[in-house]
């Protein structure tokens, strides 16, 4: 295949060496790994400045992105696998890496709005520090896959959104709005000042998630991976509610937890907007 868009070019040195130290594109995201650069090339909104591939591939998955890339008039570059393994260290990039704008993150008081004009639909989730970018990027696609109109995250203390952030969340960066605040304590007073209904996941909480009304306005607070809910943020909420299980294990992971609770308030809202946009 030949054309502009489809260049074997390998990166580093003219003598065939990599750079001890190779840095990132400057203002660039970086999204590694094969479903996470299909997903967002099969996206809607998605898009790459350009698409990197290690040197040798030519499998069927390769091909598959070469074509998505190409249909999108996306560069495609050939680099050195070292020279991706340097920049993406202790990453599973699996040879297929895109190159996209720095991430924007959306404006706390536009997202607010946007979610006000949804009426009694409005369904908002704030992550209060959580600190493991796989569970925040599991987090963001579970949210885009139940509709969520956005999702706020604390600037300190927390994970942000980073190349693992992106390659979990598998093209759903590029469908949920993400805000971040510098007090979230204050960001949470604000949403409940705009009659938004503020409810915390907390495992002691008395009330299960199958008995509570979410039929109503809502913000979802998930809390950090070992230690919950923040106090400052246990204390905005209207009330805590908590995952019943027969089983033994006392905990889940956060994203599976999101998903478990957002399913709920589907079911109980039974709009069109809960069917999946991924």
């Amino acid at each position: 295949m030949t054309g502009s868009f489809y260049k074997k070019k390998v990166s580093g040195r003219s003598d065939g060496k990599v750079p001890p130290n190779p840095a990132r594109p400057h203002h660039k995201d970086m999204v590694p790994g094969f479903q996470a650069v299909r997903d967002t090339l099969q996206s809607k909104d998605g898009t790459f400045r350009e698409i990197w591939i290690a040197e040798g591939k030519s499998s069927a998955r390769t091909q598959e992105i070469i074509k998505l890339a190409t249909s999108k008039n996306i560069p495609v570059h050939f680099k050195q696998r070292h020279y991706l393994s340097d920049i993406l260290k202790d990453m599973a990039h699996q040879g297929i890496v895109g190159i996209a704008d720095a991430f924007d993150y959306s404006n706390f008081h536009l997202l607010l709005k946007s979610a006000l004009e949804a009426g009694p639909s409005a369904l908002l989730l704030v992550a209060d520090h959580i600190t493991d970018s796989g569970n925040l990027g599991a987090l963001m696609r579970t949210a885009a896959f139940f509709g969520a109109h956005g999702l706020i995250i604390p600037k300190d203390r927390s994970a942000g959104i980073t190349p693992t952030v992106l390659k979990r969340s598998s093209g759903a960066h590029t469908k949920l709005p993400v805000a971040r605040v510098t007090n979230l304590s204050r960001a949470l007073n604000e949403l409940s000042r705009n009659e938004l209904w503020i409810m915390g996941a907390a495992g002691e909480a008395e009330e299960s998630i199958y008995d509570f009304d979410w039929r109503r306005p809502l913000v979802l607070v998930l809390g950090n991976e070992r230690k919950g809910l923040s106090p400052s943020a246990r204390k905005q909420c209207h009330g805590l509610v908590s995952i019943p299980s027969p089983g033994n294990t006392d905990s889940l992971n956060i994203s599976v937890a999101g998903g478990v609770i957002l399913s709920e308030i589907c079911r109980q809202r039974q709009k069109v907007e809960c069917t999946s946009i991924l």
